[in-house]
């Protein structure tokens, strides 16, 4: 509309390298947003998109998050995927003074004044994950994760629980960031027979061990996954619909799923058909999505983009977005979320085995979230129905 105020607004999300998947939802998801918005009569100013791609290199995310505030006038940046690339950009948002909002879940033990986490933290997703896997499959674990903070922190909280509660954990590897040279794993496996295997690889190299652990469990039905499920906090739609049946039965859980029933989510499915028909949504779109209707509603709210002001006019005060009616922590600047638990489906899509009709209370240290939990198994494993 002509004679709108303009409002610049950073992308910064990956095209290529190990984790490029989940990184071009966040972008798709940002971007498809700001169009949501300016075609939106509701505001009364656009929103301009400067996208910056720092191709997988963690060394570039600073530069670029540097480049967006001084060169392009930013004050809001969408973006980073990996707790490594949020680490390099948090030092320039909090110098600079602008807002880091950041759409991927992560391992939690983080504040900063300057970033706002639009996703879940360990007690929304890890801790209900195990709520619910080890009470049905048993608590003797497996933990394979990529070798940097995110399968470090998820594999520690993950130990600390079941070592906690009378669990076990039977074996604990980690692999580098893309490599997908697994088989080792794979023997682990085998050999240790766990009652399941918590996942936190990151992109090629989960992809390689859920196709390898398919390959498992047709020679070993004891590794089927009705038996002895892989689980993940961060393996979406995304990323599942290219894998079929290796992914089929396994268990994620999400503050999102494209399945849920909720008028939120007819909603912004209904506003895809016309802005993005050709979306696989899932979490990190969805995410994406709603760090910039945040910032929209703050803008409105508040009438300048000034990250203070933002900040300010979002504490203690909901936002309508797809992952429901949200509002940020005035203490920690997280946001409080649902978390759904899903089984994967052969199509792409997920059955939610586990609906949250509560949000989670953000609580990134784990100072107020119990660590001893209810893992006894069940007398009589319940009954699932095989995904094929």
């Amino acid at each position: 509309m002509a004679g709108k105020i303009s409002f610049p607004v950073g992308v910064l999300f990956s095209g290529s390298g190990s984790y490029a998947q989940p990184a071009r939802q966040g972008f798709r998801g940002a971007m498809t947003a700001i169009a949501h918005i300016n075609a939106s009569r509701r505001f009364p100013f656009n929103l301009q998109a400067h996208h910056f791609d720092p191709a997988g290199e963690a060394d570039r995310y600073a530069s670029l998050c540097r480049q967006l505030i001084r060169e392009r006038d930013v004050r809001h940046v969408v973006g980073c995927t990996t707790s490594w690339s949020r680490k390099e950009a948090i030092p320039v948002v909090e110098k600079l003074d602008a807002l880091l909002w950041y759409p991927c879940v992560y391992e939690g033990f983080e504040v900063s004044e300057n970033l706002i986490y639009v996703a879940a933290c360990a007690n929304q997703h890890l801790v209900p994950l195990l709520d619910y896997i080890a009470p049905r499959f048993g608590s003797r674990a497996m933990l394979v994760g990529a070798n940097y903070i995110w399968g470090w922190e998820n594999n520690r909280i993950a130990r600390d629980i079941l070592h906690r509660s009378g669990g076990e954990v039977l074996g604990e590897r980690f692999v580098s960031i893309g490599d997908t040279d697994i088989d080792h794993l794979i023997d682990e496996v085998r050999e240790k027979r766990p009652d399941f295997i918590l996942n936190n690889l990151i992109g090629p190299s989960s992809y390689a061990f859920l196709r390898a652990y398919q390959a498992l469990g047709e020679a070993d039905d004891r590794f089927r996954p009705e038996k002895c499920p892989i689980i993940s906090c961060n393996l979406y739609e995304g990323e599942i619909t290219g894998l079929g049946h290796a992914a089929a039965g396994h268990f994620t859980v999400s503050c999102y799923f494209r399945t849920l029933q909720s008028p939120e989510n007819d909603s912004f499915l209904k506003t895809l058909a016309a802005l993005d028909p050709g979306a696989i949504v899932d979490a990190f779109y969805a995410q994406a999505f709603s760090a910039v209707v945040m910032i929209a509603e703050a803008i409105m709210r508040c009438g300048s983009d000034d990250a203070d002001l933002v900040r300010g006019a979002l504490r203690g005060q909901s936002v309508d977005t797809p992952l429901g009616a949200i509002s940020v922590d005035r203490w920690t600047n997280h946001v409080e979320l649902p978390a759904h638990i899903g089984r994967a489906r052969a199509d792409g899509s997920f059955e939610i085995v586990k609906r949250s009709h509560e949000a989670i209370a953000p609580d990134p240290f784990l100072t107020s979230t119990p660590l001893v939990r209810p893992l006894g198994r069940d007398e009589v494993r319940p009954e699932l129905r095989v995904v094929k």
